[in-house]
């Protein structure tokens, strides 16, 4: 295949890549950054790696590459975990979801718009290039809650990030109006070698280590490696479309989190880190660490995805170690 992958430098998508380089398949970083991109998959290392600079809220040339490719991978979003929720970044948060899945939807219309491709005998045929739209979106969609359990047939939420989710997730589906097949996953927290559980090490390091919070909210996660497989489904199985929650089936609380982080590590988790301190930190954006939900991979189990790490100690001992 030949795959156009927005967010392809971040944590998910450069796990992606190398997979996808691995097995052989072309690859279209579309990035803001060249030179960046450049560094992370050097040309030596990434032969059938192509980086073609992008605007993800304009229009530009950088849409007709999409043409050329068998699917597209979006993955692209300001990330939500990082600084505060002050109004402008907020703006930012919802824009480059918003504006950047519009661009890409566009793109792939305009290319599936080309349709009259001259044959052997001389006739017309039909060209629907890129066949499959993959969107990220985020378990955010189901708002928060410590009592109630969500699949993928829940509501949504009604605070900000699902408000995001929802407009995210409502431009990918426009996409399905070009005759592309569209497969929405709606990520949980990513676990692997940095993301969110790289800045919880280091206080287990220091024996400092213990549940954020209160303790008692969900925790829905999923291995790095797993929502690789998870991708690489959705690219290759055109029966997979639709919603699938990118979680691993058994999800856990924070205070459960960072007992079986602390078991795996050797170390005590015994010094919670108080709410005000991390409502100090992140204002708004607190909620992303303090408030979660328990979402179960209903249909993401129903298509028969075997998940390598179903279990939160397998997951973090493969990490650790």
């Amino acid at each position: 295949m030949k795959v156009a992958i927005t967010g392809a430098t971040g944590f998910v998508g450069s796990r992606l890549i190398q997979r996808l380089h691995g097995e052989g398949h072309k690859i279209v970083v579309l990035t803001r950054n060249t030179t960046f991109a450049q560094k992370v998959f050097p040309s030596e290392s990434f032969p059938n790696v192509e980086i073609v600079v992008y605007t993800p809220n304009a229009s530009g040339s950088w849409q007709s590459i999409i043409a050329s490719c068998d699917g597209v991978v979006n993955l692209a979003g300001e990330p939500i975990g990082e600084g505060r929720w002050t109004p402008e970044r907020k703006q930012q948060i919802f824009n480059s979801r918003k504006l950047g899945t519009q661009k890409i939807v566009e793109a792939i219309a305009n290319a599936n718009s080309k349709t009259a491709v001259a044959t052997t005998e001389g006739t017309s045929a039909t060209r629907c290039l890129p066949s499959v739209l993959i969107n990220a979106s985020a378990i955010g969609y189901y708002g928060t809650s410590e009592t109630a359990t969500f699949d993928e047939t829940s509501l949504s939420g009604n605070d900000f990030l699902a408000q995001v989710c929802q407009a995210w997730e409502a431009e990918a589906r426009k996409v399905k109006d070009a005759g592309v097949r569209l497969v929405i996953l709606r990520f949980g927290i990513v676990l692997g070698n940095g993301g969110a559980l790289g800045k919880m090490i280091p206080p287990f390091k220091l024996f400092a280590g213990g549940p954020i919070g209160s303790g008692r909210q969900w925790f829905s996660w999923i291995h790095v490696d797993d929502l690789v497989n998870l991708i690489l489904q959705a690219l290759t199985k055109p029966e997979i479309e639709g919603v699938y929650n990118a979680t691993a089936p058994n999800p856990v609380r924070m205070a459960d989190l960072s007992q079986t982080l602390g078991q795996v590590m050797n170390r005590p988790s015994w010094l919670p880190v108080p709410a005000f301190a991390i409502e100090a930190l992140l204002g708004d954006g607190a909620i992303v660490v303090l408030e979660g939900q328990q979402v179960i991979p209903k249909r993401t189990v129903q298509t028969g995805f075997e998940y390598k790490y179903p279990n939160l100690q397998s997951a973090l001992t493969q990490i650790l170690t």
